[in-house]
């Protein structure tokens, strides 16, 4: 009698194992499918990169940073207080649009010296000639909003952080900010 149940027994926990298997095998494709190459993007936010991916070597004016924000945010549209978040506004004074748009920025926490850097490819922004546009890294959706790391550096710290932020775009040269996140966590609307 105990015969019977031993060979079923083994069968379930075979296959058991090899479901499992199966599962681990399969979780690194479906993480490197949501990644985008060298963006540290990832389909449920960003993660931080060892170094700036950016290589712009023009020297032609044409795209600067107007403002930049991580505290006391205010939409530019309405003027209404927004929740903490980074927000850059970006001027083209070209004629012509400017596509292939990427950021780079540095986190530091003035206390401990500690750093994070993040790179995006801004994928599907283009900057109208001679306007200026307003982007912003806080995980909503639609035009203008990218991911963010909620576990970043600027959400966890209690302490300053500094940003330095550095926007490159096709064939004008690297546009560079800075902005701080004073003491203390809770991001709220100001």
């Amino acid at each position: 009698m105990k015969s019977r149940f031993i060979v079923p027994l083994a069968l379930v926990a075979s296959l058991s194992l090899l479901g499992l298997v199966g599962c681990q095998a399969a979780a690194p494709a479906s993480v490197s499918s949501q990644t985008s190459v060298g963006s540290g993007s990832t389909a449920s936010g960003v993660l931080p990169v060892d170094s700036n991916p950016i290589n712009n070597t023009s020297t032609a004016p044409g795209l600067s940073i107007v403002a930049a924000a991580v505290e006391d945010n205010v939409d530019p549209v309405t003027k209404a207080a927004l929740g903490d978040r980074l927000q850059v506004t970006l001027k083209n004074s070209t004629t012509k649009d400017l596509s292939a748009v990427e950021i780079y920025y540095l986190m530091t926490d003035v206390t401990t010296g500690q750093t994070e850097g993040y790179y995006q490819s801004l994928s599907g922004l283009t900057l109208p000639a001679g306007a200026e546009t307003t982007i912003f890294f806080d995980n909503e959706t639609g035009p203008g909003h990218f991911p963010e790391n909620v576990f970043s550096l600027y959400r966890s710290s209690v302490n300053q952080v500094d940003f330095a932020i550095e926007v490159s775009a096709d064939g004008v040269q690297l546009a560079r900010a800075t902005a701080s996140k004073g003491a203390g966590t809770g991001e709220k609307v100001d």
